[in-house]
């Protein structure tokens, strides 16, 4: 009994220290279950812990998250002041407050999106909604985080919502997108949706009515009561019910504490260090190039940002798009492996003392027994010190069969050259918001500052990394088919991330091939510089690469010619030819530097 006590507590502490750390609060209390807490400012309340139940623990836990989650990134006056006339209204309101907290915490903390989800996942499979009131406001807190936190209904979920989704998404379908660029304005977030959802006229007036007379009632009757000890104890736990958010919250700006760590992994860059920023423009050739601020870029492994399950079903899914060029593509892929392996085995050193056995020259030994036995090696492969990086623009504009394309290409050529021992990295660029997200906010809460150089958060994707094996990666390249993540495609930076990469690793040779559909575009940034800011730093970043650093650099244009910005590159107008090129131009590279090698 002791033992199963002293377990709690250590929940408890966890819990606790958990919370502490998610809201940037150590004053916070937690308080279980009916544990009576002494604040009611900063105070969380949550479920109380069972006893070796791991469901309920993974309750307590994502509700933790959530709390702590509404507790730092909340202000209850900006709420309180946005909040629609209702009981139904109100009580949608609270939850798309919920979502948007949310919403920015688990792009910080990795680990509380897998946990809100499990819950909210086995929550939502237990709910019969036989009650009218509990559909509209089920239905409307999962139609936010499927289109707003990305979260997948599984077939009985969807079933379950099927009757609410269209209209749902008519009268918030067209929001969305909006509402997550307002996600770091608490104040034009809580008054859009607070519009929003006014309109959807859910209360009825007259019952509505009816329960503020009911209000008024007991109010007129509590204060012709005496208050009693025992009736201030049953207000002091109402109260406690609920959170209080204290409003001097910490700036949305701040960053997880090093604790935070295990949760988030996130590889942001340190923007205190502008000299750092200068020597890297420098040594590309572009000093004018800056950047506002890079606190809230991220450098980011394909599997961190979703679950395995939802690559898997990401990745069966290109599979099906592209049957039919997958085989196609293969087959050239396939030539392509012949031609390497056909090199790499004529290549022998012979009369050696130890080795193959050189049956060539048996007849010597035969004629006269006191010859030697000769025997031979196989040279080293010189593509075996060859490493290939794919880059991919991850951009808006290259949705649908552009990207399936790219994504299905990259994955049969990692394949491909990892047979024939030549190292392949897969690589993807876009930014984590439209129209700036963090970094504009930055900007204008500094009086926007004229000229502030790039003006929105990078996302640079690792799907492959050139150490790891093509079965252990192949369903990350799935992932550039999740709705939601090609934004905005800024090359040049890019460009210098994929370089630096390489220049890290110890392969003698180094080729790096971009995919891309066009010029660099970012609405934010070239709003607030020159119309061609973007594209002149690409310039002199493809310029000092291919004049300066000795890696070989070739780019294949979607749709678009980029040969004004690569010396080596090829325009394709039709998708379906994308496979063709890419295997060509790779061939072409090979052969080039074997007959380099054999003159």
């Amino acid at each position: 009994m002791e033992n199963k006590k002293e377990k709690l507590e250590d929940f408890k502490a966890a819990i606790s220290s958990t919370v502490r750390s998610i809201s940037n609060s150590q004053k916070i209390e937690i308080a279980f279950g009916n544990e009576i807490s002494k604040s009611n400012k900063n105070f969380i309340k949550l479920p109380d812990l069972e006893y070796n139940n791991r469901s309920n623990f993974e309750k307590v836990r994502a509700v933790a998250d959530s709390k702590s989650l509404i507790f730092r990134f909340s202000n209850n006056k900006i709420l309180k002041k946005n909040e629609p006339d209702g009981r139904i209204s109100k009580k949608l309101y609270e939850i798309s407050e919920k979502i948007r907290c949310e919403k920015i915490g688990t792009s910080y903390f990795k680990g509380i999106k897998s946990n809100i989800e499990k819950f909210y996942e086995k929550r939502v499979d237990g709910l019969d909604l036989k009650n009218s009131e509990d559909r509209i406001v089920e239905s409307f807190e999962n139609f936010l985080r499927v289109n707003f936190l990305d979260f997948i209904n599984n077939t009985k979920t969807d079933k379950k919502f099927k009757s609410f989704k269209k209209d749902l998404k008519s009268k918030l379908g067209g929001k969305i997108n909006e509402l997550k660029d307002l996600a770091l304005d608490q104040e034009k977030f809580n008054s859009s949706i607070s519009e929003i959802i006014s309109n959807m006229n859910l209360d009825d007036p007259n019952v509505e009515e009816e329960e503020k007379k009911d209000d008024r009632n007991d109010k007129d009757e509590k204060q012709s009561k005496p208050q009693n000890e025992d009736q201030s104890t049953r207000e002091k736990e109402a109260k406690q019910e609920e959170m209080s958010i204290d409003s001097g919250l910490p700036d949305l700006e701040n960053q997880a504490k090093d604790s935070d760590k295990p949760d988030e992994e996130l590889e942001i860059e340190d923007s205190s260090r502008p000299d750092l920023k200068k020597r890297n423009n420098s040594k590309f050739g572009d000093l004018s190039y800056k950047t506002y601020t890079e606190e809230f870029d991220e450098i980011i492994k394909a599997e961190e940002l979703e679950t395995p399950e939802e690559l898997s079903r990401l990745r069966k899914n290109l599979d099906q798009q592209l049957l039919q060029l997958k085989n196609f593509i293969s087959k050239l892929a396939n030539k392509l492996q012949r031609k390497l392996l056909a090199k790499q085995n004529r290549s022998w050193n012979f009369d050696l003392e130890e080795g193959l056995l050189d049956t060539s020259k048996l007849t010597r030994v035969i004629i006269d027994p006191f010859n030697s036995l000769s025997f031979k090696k196989e040279k080293d492969i010189e593509f075996k010190d060859t490493l290939v990086t794919i880059l991919i623009d991850n951009s808006g504009s290259m949705r649908g069969k552009p990207i399936s394309v790219a994504a299905i290409c990259a994955d049969i050529l990692s394949r491909t050259l990892e047979r024939c021992s030549v190292k392949v990295e897969i690589l993807g660029f876009t930014t984590k918001h439209w129209k700036g997200g963090s970094s504009r906010e930055k900007w204008m809460k500094n009086e926007k500052p004229v000229l502030p150089g790039r003006l929105n958060d990078l996302r640079h994707i690792i799907y492959k990394s050139a150490d790891t094996q093509w079965r252990l990666a192949k369903n990350n390249m799935g992932l550039m088919l999740k709705e939601g993540l090609l934004k905005e495609n800024i090359d040049g930076e890019a460009l210098k991330w994929a370089f630096n990469k390489m220049s890290k690793r110890k392969e003698e040779r180094k080729i790096l091939m971009v995919i891309s559909d066009g010029a660099p575009v970012d609405d934010s940034t070239l709003s607030t510089n020159s119309s061609d800011y973007l594209e002149t730093n690409l310039k002199k970043t493809v310029k000092w690469i291919e004049n300066k650093s000795g890696m070989e650099l070739l780019a294949i244009g979607i749709g678009h010619d980029v040969t004004r910005y690569y010396k080596r590159a090829v325009k394709i107008t039709d998708v379906q030819d994308l496979g063709d090129v890419m295997i060509n131009q790779l061939t072409d590279l090979f052969v080039e530097n074997k007959k380099k090698t054999i003159h």
